[in-house]
């Protein structure tokens, strides 16, 4: 392998290109070193390291971090770079990257548009204007109206390739002033030089090779430790991983109004069936477990709002049901810590069924929030790049980090591809130092979510708090593609480090390769809690006004069962919680896990059922069964019997509470029901509308406007009345 170096100098401007030439490619490796700024560039500095990085992940980062708008035209080849400066201005760096690469950039209304021919979309630009013919000049002839190169041995930045010209707003061209690179050490550059000078080099023969490589030093906490804090390798402080030097003014970037959707082949969801129709007289008991996740309803809402109707598998009804809050009466106190509130009226959709609503919510006490111990567990690595996931996320535990006091304490662990602690355990109150440590991250690397979550729990376990919160919030796109990736194997993980009394929720962040299905199993596993964070509206509905509830557990492996009476309920039929479904023998087993609720948390399951000889329903009666009919007439009023299990938080033996469900309870007509059964009766009916489900008859997006409409009730907050936007949004994206 041979290995030549090219170097270029800005006046104090030093610049290194190193290049490995193999008989494949030739690789450079773009490096910085205390980088200078001329009148030219005025960017905002950043800081790369990348052995390996995709291209066009490589531009939108440097696009994210300087707060501009980009798109890259699709014949821009998506190859593997590297790239290394420390502290340069962005729009230098940007024109480093489009000269090696051979690309161009334009000004296409409010965003900066990368193509590798850009001269389409510049004639575009400039149809209509009287300098078009000046625009389009020979580069030999704008080469004479500059400044003359003082040396052989000096070129101007356009003469590093012809194809390489950069410019910065789509008009007629205006002679910039001279920016000299330096001196040329490599021949064949020299030559290359005199040849453009000449016209004898034309653009398809000036090849600079392809970049590749990818990894950042100067962006990211690396694995570098060099102190330790109760037995954890930690970081050295950010302002040692950090060089973060006052910069003069960004220039002025365009912005963009609309940011087109991304692609949702690379998101991860689990594959669920619909539940299936029961017969009482073969399968009379149902059970599952409770499920207070919110995540489904708002990662459908980004998709719907960007003009994408949604993947089944992303639609879960229980979760979508579940993202509102609903006013049951609350609990009398910590010793029975439900109430249940039942209703049973005509279903919307099925004119021979009726809909039972069981409701429940958990105590609340207006006592204040225990002290609390958390830990950040924060995904630094390189898909954290883009504008709705780190910075989102950054901006995200800064509010829930106002919420926090003096009594509480506060750890910050990052990872990629390797994990180390930024922030020491630090109390609440000490807010400029923990918002600082957030300021400071930025992405970079592959991503190691295995090592992170250890380092996590172990630094939970040595600052635990007794009888207070513990809890590990773990923030991440779950593209997990380094050590534990299965996710089996991080969900036996979760389960052996939940026993120390420490709960994990996840809160997940961005688009395109969002891998939801693993968010909310781990969050399960670790009884926790998963919610989306696709806003910072949404993260200050997750973190600061449902708090307590997030983060404040009152009871675990929450159990429900129902038992129909054979006498009065002939079919029936459980609306969502496939993924949440337990064996009617697990009821009983406190081994088995379930789910968790928070103080407050108001938890919805539905039941579609066909009373005994009020309707067909949906499968034919069986000839030869068995009538398992009750035969006592104190039962004979009775719909069903109604169980719910749960363990204390510190507990392991589990508690039952029963409720009878009545005939006599059986509303006439929906209109006589509460709003909260009307409201969840639509919300159940628009998820179903999005998963095609079988049994909705001719109930459609208007069917479920009408129902809302008429249950939006106070809506303090405005949930409900953006909840009919998104059904009008949905209505009009299926058409």
């Amino acid at each position: 392998m041979k290995k030549t170096t090219l170097i270029l100098a800005i006046s104090s401007l030093l610049c290194v290109f190193s290049l490995k030439v193999t008989s494949q490619s030739v690789i450079p490796l773009i490096k910085g070193n205390n980088l200078t700024l001329q009148n030219q560039f005025q960017g905002k500095k950043i800081s790369l390291q990348y052995k390996k990085i995709k291209l066009h992940q490589l531009l939108q980062e440097i696009a994210s971090l300087a707060g501009i708008s980009l798109t890259i035209q699709p014949n821009v080849a998506n190859i593997d770079v590297a790239i290394e400066v420390k502290q340069a201005p962005w729009d230098y760096v940007l024109d480093l990257i489009l000269k090696n690469q051979r690309l161009m950039k334009v000004t296409q209304g409010k965003q900066l548009v990368i193509a590798k021919n850009i001269m389409p979309l510049i004639k575009k630009e400039v149809v209509k204007s009287k300098d078009e013919h000046e625009e389009q000049r020979p580069f030999e002839d704008r080469m004479k109206e500059q400044k003359k190169v003082t040396s052989p041995m000096l070129m101007t930045e356009e003469a590093v390739s012809v194809d390489s010209v950069s410019m910065s707003e789509p008009a007629a061209y205006k002679p910039q002033p001279q920016r000299i690179l330096g001196q040329v050490r490599s021949r064949t550059n020299v030559n290359r030089f005199n040849q453009r000078q000449s016209g004898l080099l034309n653009k398809q023969s000036a090849n600079l090779g392809s970049v590749q490589g990818a990894a950042i030093a100067g962006d990211m906490y690396s694995p570098r430790f060099s102190s330790r804090h109760r037995g954890i390798a930690y970081l050295s402080s950010p302002s040692q991983m950090y060089s973060i030097a006052s910069s003069p003014k960004p220039a002025p970037a365009p912005t963009l109004d609309y940011i087109a959707p991304s692609p949702l082949d690379g998101e991860k969801y689990q594959e669920t069936q619909t539940s299936p129709i029961k017969l009482v007289s073969q399968d009379p008991v149902s059970t599952f477990s409770i499920d207070v996740d919110t995540g489904s309803y708002a990662n459908v809402r980004r998709m719907i709002q960007n003009g994408q109707l949604p993947p089944s598998d992303a639609v879960r009804i229980e979760e979508m049901v579940n993202y509102f809050d609903y006013d049951y009466p609350n609990a009398p106190s910590e010793n029975a810590p439900f109430t249940s509130v039942v209703e049973i009226a005509p279903s919307p959709w099925n004119k021979e069924a009726k809909l039972l609503h069981i409701g429940i919510k958990g105590y609340q006490s207006d006592a204040p929030r225990p002290k609390t111990n958390l830990v950040f567990l924060i995904d630094v690595s390189g898909s954290m790049y883009s504008a709705n996931k780190l910075p989102l996320l950054k901006s995200s535990l800064k509010l829930l980090t106002k919420q926090l006091t003096k009594d509480d304490m506060i750890s910050i662990v990052v990872y990629a591809g390797a994990a180390g602690m930024v922030l020491e355990p630090t109390r609440g109150d000490n807010q400029h130092k923990i918002i600082t440590a957030l300021d400071k991250l930025r992405s970079g690397g592959s991503t190691n979510g295995n090592a992170g979550i250890r380092l996590a729990y172990q630094l939970a376990e040595q600052n635990k708090v007794e009888d207070g919160i513990n809890r590990i919030l773990i923030a991440t796109d779950g593209d997990f593609n380094v050590g534990t990736s299965s996710v089996k194997a991080l969900k036996a993980l979760i389960a052996e480090k939940r026993k120390s009394g420490i709960s994990l929720t996840t809160l997940g962040f961005g688009t395109g390769n969002y891998n939801e299905h693993l968010m909310e199993q781990i969050a399960d596993v670790g009884n926790g809690n998963y919610a989306y964070i696709d806003s910072l509206k949404e993260a200050n509905k997750v973190l600061v006004e449902e708090m307590k509830a997030t983060l404040m557990t009152i009871a675990k492996d929450v159990k429900i069962q129902i038992e129909f009476n054979p006498d009065a309920v002939s079919q029936y039929r459980l609306i969502g919680y496939e993924n949440r479904m337990l064996r009617n023998q697990d009821f009983n087993n406190d081994k088995i896990d379930a789910g968790e609720i928070g103080a407050g948390h108001t938890v919805t399951a539905l039941y579609e059922l066909i009373l005994k000889d009020e309707g067909k329903g949906w499968v034919e009666p069986l000839r030869y069964a068995k009538n398992k009919a009750s035969k006592g007439k104190t039962l004979s009023n009775e719909l069903a019997h109604l169980r719910i299990r749960y363990k204390k938080p510190n507990g392991n033996k589990s508690k039952l509470l029963e409720f009878p469900l009545y005939r006599n309870e059986i509303k006439s007509s929906i209109e006589q029901t509460s709003n909260n059964y009307r409201f969840s009766a639509a919300v159940a009916g628009f998820a179903q509308l999005l998963k095609d489900n079988e049994y909705l008859h001719d109930f459609n997006y208007d069917n479920v406007l009408t129902l809302a409409r008429g249950a939006k009730d106070k809506d303090a907050f405005g949930y409900r009345g953006e909840f009919l936007q998104l059904v009008s949004l949905t209505k009009a994206l299926a058409k």
